[in-house]
């Protein structure tokens, strides 16, 4: 674990931060409380605030507000209207859909770089994360800007895991990178690879192993290096991005973009550039760490009562055990003579599934995709 008392990393290299946060997901394994409509980031799961607003809120002193993006799409651009009036309208980045993050990384490096210039650091991260221990992750992100510098690549933060989790990808952290600097030479390792979500006993593998790490989704690095990047492992988005660029913000802007962003391949950042860079380095940290993709994973985070059950909402339990309730409409829900399950009620929509199996909500979202039942996604 880092020290957070003292790591003396601002006294190394002078740098412009800036935030950019992913927030275009579709987060559709929280259904019904999150939807197409309304995705995770934009819902109050744990803490106080929704999830993106909580992703804005630990970002301080980091980052200046001013100095915060994010990117989504047109669809859901009025929900960062609504609930990050902070965020200047012009630090919006919307794309015409979603495309993965690939695209999304690859248009907002190019945005950024135009702005602030090739040498502002990017901190890019997910909007629908929860994150436990404020300050160690501060400390950690920090580190890896200043190694972002210091030694012109691109960082990765990895968690150190707690348990065999099959539903994160995994990074295998290699030797200590080289540096002048002693507390970067400490903490700044290479990646040998990248691993995608492991079955039950890859997990276990991993963790026996000890040279794993989670993958956070979190990305530092300068603008010239994200576009570096861009240039040499997405060649066939590169050209589309510059035709952008040169067009600038005339009238006919977003139509471009459009027509642009059809044209383009969806794509992980990781799959396009992450996975092929062999000079990208990984800093680890402990600060406490969850993607909050599942309803298992909310359920493993909240407070319990005495039978080992989260309830919220006006839920009556008779004989319940291990299960989370929730009602969210404010009609009464009641349980009986359960153990091991998830209820979850909205306005117009319960979901009921057996804890350890609530990876498969997106069967049943993409079923109703198909039957076109709007209203319900």
């Amino acid at each position: 674990m880092i020290d957070c008392e003292d790591t003396g990393l601002r006294s190394f290299v002078a740098m412009k931060i800036v935030a950019v946060i992913l927030a275009g997901g579709l987060g559709v394994r929280l259904w019904p409380r999150g939807t197409e409509r309304k995705p995770k980031q934009f819902v109050h799961a744990i803490g106080e605030g929704t999830l993106i607003q909580n992703t804005v809120a630990r970002l301080q002193p980091l980052v200046n507000l001013t100095d915060v993006h994010v990117v989504t799409t047109v669809d859901l651009h009025h929900h960062i209207l609504d609930q990050l009036p902070m965020v200047a309208p012009e630090r919006i980045i919307s794309e015409p859909f979603g495309r993965n993050t690939g695209p999304a990384i690859a248009l907002s490096a190019a945005e950024i770089e135009q702005r602030y210039g090739p040498d502002v650091v990017m901190v890019i991260l997910p909007s629908d994360h929860v994150i436990s221990n404020i300050r160690e992750f501060q400390v950690v992100v920090d580190m890896a800007s200043t190694a972002a510098v210091a030694m012109d690549c691109i960082m990765t933060i990895g968690v150190m895991p707690t348990r065999p989790e099959t539903g994160y990808g995994y990074i295998q952290v290699g030797d200590a990178m080289t540096s002048d600097n002693p507390v970067l030479r400490d903490h700044v390792k290479g990646v040998r690879s990248f691993a995608e979500k492991p079955d039950a006993a890859t997990a276990q593998r991993f963790i026996d192993a000890g040279d794993f790490v989670w993958n956070s989704g979190i990305v530092v690095g300068t603008a010239k290096a994200i576009n570096r990047a861009v240039e040499q492992y997405m060649p066939d988005h590169a050209p589309l991005l510059r035709q952008w660029q040169r067009r600038g913000q005339g009238a006919d802007h977003n139509e471009l973009l459009e027509s642009l962003y059809r044209q383009m391949r969806s794509v992980s950042f990781d799959v396009a550039v992450l996975e092929r860079d062999p000079t990208i380095g990984v800093v680890e940290g402990s600060f406490g760490w969850s993607d909050l993709g599942t309803w298992d994973e909310l359920y493993r985070m909240s407070l319990k009562d005495g039978k080992n059950n989260v309830i919220e909402g006006n839920v009556t339990t008779v004989r319940t055990t291990n299960s989370l309730v929730s009602a969210g409409s404010g009609r009464l829900v009641g349980v009986v003579d359960v153990d091991n399950l998830i209820v979850v009620e909205t306005e117009n929509s319960v979901l009921v599934c057996r804890r350890g199996l609530t990876e498969n909500v997106r069967d049943l979202v993409e079923l109703l995709r198909r039957r076109q039942i709007s209203k319900h996604f």
